[in-house]
Protein backbone atom coordinates (compact mmCIF):
# COMPACT_ATOMS: atom_id res chain seq x y z
CA UNK A 1 0.00 0.00 0.00
CA UNK A 2 1.37 3.55 -1.10
CA UNK A 3 2.27 6.33 1.89
CA UNK A 4 -0.23 8.94 1.38
CA UNK A 5 0.93 12.26 0.39
CA UNK A 6 -1.27 15.90 0.58
CA UNK A 7 -1.87 17.71 -2.51
CA UNK A 8 -0.64 21.24 -1.98
CA UNK A 9 -1.62 24.72 -4.29
CA UNK A 10 -0.76 28.14 -3.22
CA UNK A 11 -2.45 31.16 -3.36
CA UNK A 12 -0.15 34.00 -3.84
CA UNK A 13 -2.70 36.87 -3.54
CA UNK A 14 -5.91 37.05 -1.86
CA UNK A 15 -7.69 37.60 -5.16
CA UNK A 16 -7.20 34.21 -5.76
CA UNK A 17 -10.27 32.88 -3.66
CA UNK A 18 -12.22 34.30 -6.08
CA UNK A 19 -10.48 33.21 -9.16
CA UNK A 20 -12.16 30.86 -11.64
CA UNK A 21 -9.01 28.37 -12.03
CA UNK A 22 -7.84 28.50 -8.52
CA UNK A 23 -11.44 27.78 -7.14
CA UNK A 24 -11.51 24.88 -9.69
CA UNK A 25 -8.35 23.40 -8.55
CA UNK A 26 -9.06 23.19 -5.16
CA UNK A 27 -12.29 21.73 -5.54
CA UNK A 28 -11.12 19.24 -7.60
CA UNK A 29 -8.37 18.14 -5.78
CA UNK A 30 -11.27 17.68 -2.46
CA UNK A 31 -13.14 15.55 -4.83
CA UNK A 32 -10.34 13.22 -6.41
CA UNK A 33 -7.96 12.94 -2.79
CA UNK A 34 -10.27 14.39 0.01
CA UNK A 35 -7.79 16.77 1.54
CA UNK A 36 -5.53 19.55 0.37
CA UNK A 37 -2.75 22.35 2.05
CA UNK A 38 -2.93 25.61 0.78
CA UNK A 39 -0.15 28.12 1.34
CA UNK A 40 -0.60 31.80 1.53
CA UNK A 41 1.35 34.66 0.48
CA UNK A 42 -0.10 37.24 2.06
CA UNK A 43 -0.84 37.84 5.40
CA UNK A 44 -4.47 37.23 6.47
CA UNK A 45 -5.85 37.76 10.22
CA UNK A 46 -9.31 38.20 9.19
CA UNK A 47 -9.43 34.53 7.49
CA UNK A 48 -10.70 36.44 4.42
CA UNK A 49 -9.20 34.28 1.80
CA UNK A 50 -11.07 31.47 3.29
CA UNK A 51 -14.54 32.94 3.77
CA UNK A 52 -14.05 34.23 -0.03
CA UNK A 53 -12.79 30.76 -1.05
CA UNK A 54 -15.81 28.86 0.50
CA UNK A 55 -18.42 31.36 -1.24
CA UNK A 56 -16.84 30.79 -4.78
CA UNK A 57 -16.85 27.08 -3.66
CA UNK A 58 -20.41 27.49 -3.37
CA UNK A 59 -21.03 30.00 -6.22
CA UNK A 60 -19.18 27.61 -8.89
CA UNK A 61 -18.92 23.83 -7.66
CA UNK A 62 -22.59 23.75 -5.80
CA UNK A 63 -20.73 23.65 -2.49
CA UNK A 64 -23.31 24.76 -0.07
CA UNK A 65 -22.65 27.79 2.36
CA UNK A 66 -20.96 27.23 5.95
CA UNK A 67 -22.55 26.12 8.92
CA UNK A 68 -22.44 27.83 12.35
CA UNK A 69 -20.43 26.06 14.83
CA UNK A 70 -22.96 26.66 17.89
CA UNK A 71 -25.67 28.50 18.74
CA UNK A 72 -23.73 31.84 19.84
CA UNK A 73 -21.29 31.37 17.14
CA UNK A 74 -21.03 32.13 13.79
CA UNK A 75 -19.05 30.04 10.74
CA UNK A 76 -15.53 31.34 12.10
CA UNK A 77 -14.48 29.00 15.06
CA UNK A 78 -10.76 30.31 16.85
CA UNK A 79 -9.32 27.23 18.56
CA UNK A 80 -6.80 28.49 21.19
CA UNK A 81 -6.02 27.34 24.55
CA UNK A 82 -4.70 30.40 25.68
CA UNK A 83 -8.62 32.04 25.52
CA UNK A 84 -9.72 33.01 28.88
CA UNK A 85 -13.62 33.02 27.70
CA UNK A 86 -15.35 29.90 26.01
CA UNK A 87 -16.99 30.28 23.13
CA UNK A 88 -19.90 28.80 23.95
CA UNK A 89 -20.90 30.10 27.87
CA UNK A 90 -19.89 27.78 30.18
CA UNK A 91 -18.50 25.06 27.82
CA UNK A 92 -14.99 24.46 27.17
CA UNK A 93 -15.01 22.64 23.81
CA UNK A 94 -12.69 19.87 23.54
CA UNK A 95 -10.54 21.49 20.59
CA UNK A 96 -9.81 24.62 23.09
CA UNK A 97 -7.93 22.26 25.57
CA UNK A 98 -4.32 22.00 25.06
CA UNK A 99 -5.20 18.04 25.52
CA UNK A 100 -4.62 15.15 22.86
CA UNK A 101 -7.64 15.05 20.79
CA UNK A 102 -8.12 11.37 19.26
CA UNK A 103 -9.40 10.11 15.96
CA UNK A 104 -13.00 11.36 15.24
CA UNK A 105 -14.54 13.55 12.59
CA UNK A 106 -15.95 16.45 12.97
CA UNK A 107 -20.02 17.19 14.28
CA UNK A 108 -20.43 13.26 13.99
CA UNK A 109 -23.35 14.36 16.40
CA UNK A 110 -25.14 16.49 13.87
CA UNK A 111 -28.01 15.02 11.42
CA UNK A 112 -26.40 16.96 8.78
CA UNK A 113 -22.56 16.91 9.21
CA UNK A 114 -20.37 19.11 7.16
CA UNK A 115 -18.77 17.38 4.37
CA UNK A 116 -15.79 19.84 4.57
CA UNK A 117 -14.13 21.44 7.06
CA UNK A 118 -10.28 23.97 7.04
CA UNK A 119 -8.15 24.77 9.89
CA UNK A 120 -6.44 28.26 8.90
CA UNK A 121 -3.09 28.55 11.05
CA UNK A 122 -2.71 31.74 12.12
CA UNK A 123 -0.34 30.64 15.03
CA UNK A 124 1.69 27.40 14.59
CA UNK A 125 3.08 25.82 17.89
CA UNK A 126 6.21 27.16 18.39
CA UNK A 127 7.60 24.11 20.55
CA UNK A 128 6.83 21.42 18.57
CA UNK A 129 3.52 20.05 19.70
CA UNK A 130 0.09 20.19 18.02
CA UNK A 131 0.93 17.98 15.20
CA UNK A 132 -2.59 17.62 12.30
CA UNK A 133 -2.73 13.73 11.61
CA UNK A 134 -5.28 12.42 9.29
CA UNK A 135 -6.14 9.03 8.69
CA UNK A 136 -8.08 7.63 5.45
CA UNK A 137 -11.24 6.25 5.86
CA UNK A 138 -11.43 4.04 2.96
CA UNK A 139 -7.60 2.41 3.73
CA UNK A 140 -9.18 2.02 7.28
CA UNK A 141 -12.19 -0.13 6.06
CA UNK A 142 -10.05 -2.69 4.67
CA UNK A 143 -8.52 -3.38 8.11
CA UNK A 144 -12.06 -4.35 9.59
CA UNK A 145 -13.88 -7.97 9.28
CA UNK A 146 -17.39 -7.65 6.63
CA UNK A 147 -19.11 -8.38 9.89
CA UNK A 148 -17.84 -5.22 11.50
CA UNK A 149 -18.08 -3.02 8.25
CA UNK A 150 -21.89 -4.15 8.30
CA UNK A 151 -22.82 -3.44 11.85
CA UNK A 152 -21.13 -0.03 11.50
CA UNK A 153 -23.47 0.57 8.40
CA UNK A 154 -26.16 -0.03 10.92
CA UNK A 155 -28.16 2.46 12.57
CA UNK A 156 -27.90 1.13 15.96
CA UNK A 157 -25.45 3.63 17.95
CA UNK A 158 -26.25 6.69 20.39
CA UNK A 159 -24.50 10.02 19.44
CA UNK A 160 -24.43 12.16 22.59
CA UNK A 161 -24.71 16.13 21.34
CA UNK A 162 -21.44 17.96 23.38
CA UNK A 163 -22.58 20.52 25.51
CA UNK A 164 -21.06 23.52 23.69
CA UNK A 165 -22.84 22.11 20.92
CA UNK A 166 -26.01 21.40 21.97
CA UNK A 167 -28.22 23.74 19.44
CA UNK A 168 -31.64 23.03 20.68
CA UNK A 169 -32.05 21.64 24.44
CA UNK A 170 -34.55 19.56 23.26
CA UNK A 171 -32.38 17.41 21.56
CA UNK A 172 -28.91 16.04 23.37
CA UNK A 173 -28.24 13.19 21.19
CA UNK A 174 -28.97 11.54 17.69
CA UNK A 175 -29.13 7.33 16.71
CA UNK A 176 -27.53 6.45 13.40
CA UNK A 177 -24.62 4.39 11.73
CA UNK A 178 -21.05 5.20 11.88
CA UNK A 179 -20.28 4.01 7.95
CA UNK A 180 -21.72 4.58 4.69
CA UNK A 181 -20.90 3.62 1.14
CA UNK A 182 -20.63 7.19 -1.38
CA UNK A 183 -23.02 5.84 -3.88
CA UNK A 184 -21.34 7.99 -6.43
CA UNK A 185 -18.01 7.36 -5.86
CA UNK A 186 -18.44 3.98 -4.02
CA UNK A 187 -16.17 5.20 -1.27
CA UNK A 188 -16.53 4.29 2.49
CA UNK A 189 -17.64 7.52 4.24
CA UNK A 190 -17.59 7.61 8.72
CA UNK A 191 -18.48 9.85 11.22
CA UNK A 192 -16.91 8.37 14.64
CA UNK A 193 -15.93 10.79 18.05
CA UNK A 194 -15.40 7.57 20.21
CA UNK A 195 -16.15 9.81 23.80
CA UNK A 196 -19.71 10.59 22.80
CA UNK A 197 -20.56 7.18 21.10
CA UNK A 198 -22.86 4.45 22.62
CA UNK A 199 -23.66 0.95 20.78
CA UNK A 200 -27.17 0.57 21.32
CA UNK A 201 -27.05 -3.84 20.01
CA UNK A 202 -24.34 -6.35 21.42
CA UNK A 203 -22.91 -6.68 17.27
CA UNK A 204 -23.02 -2.73 17.45
CA UNK A 205 -20.97 -3.09 20.68
CA UNK A 206 -18.20 -6.08 19.26
CA UNK A 207 -18.11 -3.76 16.32
CA UNK A 208 -16.98 -0.85 18.25
CA UNK A 209 -14.71 -2.94 19.65
CA UNK A 210 -12.86 -3.89 16.87
CA UNK A 211 -13.01 -0.92 15.28
CA UNK A 212 -11.26 0.42 18.55
CA UNK A 213 -8.90 -2.31 18.19
CA UNK A 214 -7.85 -1.31 14.46
CA UNK A 215 -7.69 2.53 15.65
CA UNK A 216 -5.03 1.55 18.61
CA UNK A 217 -3.17 -0.69 15.94
CA UNK A 218 -2.80 2.18 13.43
CA UNK A 219 -0.34 3.35 15.99
CA UNK A 220 -0.56 6.62 18.72
CA UNK A 221 -1.18 9.72 17.13
CA UNK A 222 1.61 11.49 15.48
CA UNK A 223 3.59 8.46 15.62
CA UNK A 224 2.48 6.14 13.82
CA UNK A 225 3.95 5.34 10.06
CA UNK A 226 0.84 3.44 8.69
CA UNK A 227 0.47 4.12 4.84
CA UNK A 228 -2.83 4.80 5.82
CA UNK A 229 -1.74 8.19 7.96
CA UNK A 230 -0.48 11.39 6.88
CA UNK A 231 1.00 13.87 9.94
CA UNK A 232 1.55 17.85 9.85
CA UNK A 233 3.50 18.69 12.01
CA UNK A 234 4.64 22.77 12.93
CA UNK A 235 7.17 22.57 9.92
CA UNK A 236 4.14 21.02 7.65
CA UNK A 237 1.63 23.25 9.09
CA UNK A 238 3.24 26.59 9.72
CA UNK A 239 1.14 30.32 10.12
CA UNK A 240 -0.72 31.36 6.64
CA UNK A 241 -1.31 27.08 5.84
CA UNK A 242 -4.96 26.17 5.39
CA UNK A 243 -5.87 22.38 5.33
CA UNK A 244 -9.03 21.28 4.30
CA UNK A 245 -10.33 17.96 4.79
CA UNK A 246 -13.01 16.16 3.58
CA UNK A 247 -14.92 15.07 6.58
CA UNK A 248 -16.47 12.08 5.46
CA UNK A 249 -12.95 10.31 4.08
CA UNK A 250 -10.87 11.25 6.63
CA UNK A 251 -10.50 11.16 10.59
CA UNK A 252 -7.97 13.70 12.07
CA UNK A 253 -6.74 13.48 15.72
CA UNK A 254 -3.99 16.14 17.14
CA UNK A 255 -1.60 14.92 19.84
CA UNK A 256 -0.96 17.63 22.84
CA UNK A 257 -0.21 21.46 22.54
CA UNK A 258 2.75 22.64 23.65
CA UNK A 259 2.41 26.64 23.08
CA UNK A 260 -0.29 28.25 24.59
CA UNK A 261 -0.30 31.03 21.88
CA UNK A 262 -1.26 28.34 18.86
CA UNK A 263 -3.90 29.60 17.00
CA UNK A 264 -6.41 28.07 14.39
CA UNK A 265 -9.13 29.18 12.73
CA UNK A 266 -11.83 26.63 11.35
CA UNK A 267 -14.71 27.14 8.95
CA UNK A 268 -17.14 23.82 8.15
CA UNK A 269 -19.35 23.39 5.35
CA UNK A 270 -21.17 21.37 2.65
CA UNK A 271 -23.76 19.67 5.51
CA UNK A 272 -25.46 17.42 4.21
CA UNK A 273 -27.39 14.07 5.74
CA UNK A 274 -25.24 11.26 6.64
CA UNK A 275 -26.58 8.63 4.05
CA UNK A 276 -28.38 5.89 6.51
CA UNK A 277 -30.29 2.51 5.42
CA UNK A 278 -32.42 -0.25 7.57
CA UNK A 279 -33.78 0.61 10.81
CA UNK A 280 -32.56 -0.07 14.15
CA UNK A 281 -33.60 -3.85 15.44
CA UNK A 282 -33.92 -2.55 19.43
CA UNK A 283 -31.38 -3.65 22.25
CA UNK A 284 -30.06 -6.88 21.86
Amino acid sequence: MQPLTVPHVTAPTIEHSAQQNHVRKVHEHLWQHGILKISLGFPDPDSQYLKQLVLSLHQRCSHQLPISHSASCGWFWDVRPESVSFQTANHRARSETMDEFPWHTDCSYEELPPRYFALQVLQHDRFGGGTLSAMNIQRLNQCLSPSTQASLMRPEYSINIPNEFVKDPAKQQIVGNLMAIDQESQSCMMRFRRDILTPLTERASEALEELDACLQTTGAVAQSKSPSTVHLTSADFPTGTIVIMDNRRWLHARNNINDPKRHLRRLRWDAIPFPSKGETTGIE
